[in-house]
């Protein structure tokens, strides 16, 4: 007799069956995904180029101004980013790859104001 790959009850029904339920089987992957450790990097991954698009598509002129709740509906994930940049006035810029962002807050309201990369910031660039 088989057990359930997931919590070792004895399994009825078809011969090739691994599983006792839905909920079972779907325990085990997220386990076995979790137990991954690829998984994290990944992850990670995900949210960069996810960020990266969003960056992308709010920012085509080089400069641009988003409300910030905006950007976090979409699935932004300001925590996640590659590289900082510090401007001369001491404002610290985010960067996912090449599009930065800075966390402002202009008449009352929460928003980023966006940024491409440009030749001159590589003599300060922080990692």
């Amino acid at each position: 007799m088989k057990n359930c790959l997931n919590c070792g009850e004895v399994l009825v029904g078809r011969k090739d069956k691994k599983f006792c339920d839905g909920y079972c089987k779907s325990a085990y992957h997220y386990q076995q995904k979790q137990n991954n450790e690829d998984a994290f990097y990944k992850e990670v991954d995900i949210y960069l180029k996810q960020n990266r698009r969003l960056l992308k598509a709010y920012n085509r002129a080089g400069k641009s101004t988003v409300r910030r709740e905006v950007l976090l509906e979409k699935g932004f994930r300001p925590d996640f980013f590659t590289h900082y940049w510090k401007n001369k006035s001491g404002d610290v810029y985010l960067f996912v790859y090449e599009f930065g962002f800075l966390r402002v807050r202009q008449n009352g309201r929460e928003k980023y104001v966006l940024i491409k990369w440009q030749k001159y910031m590589a003599k300060s660039i922080s990692m």
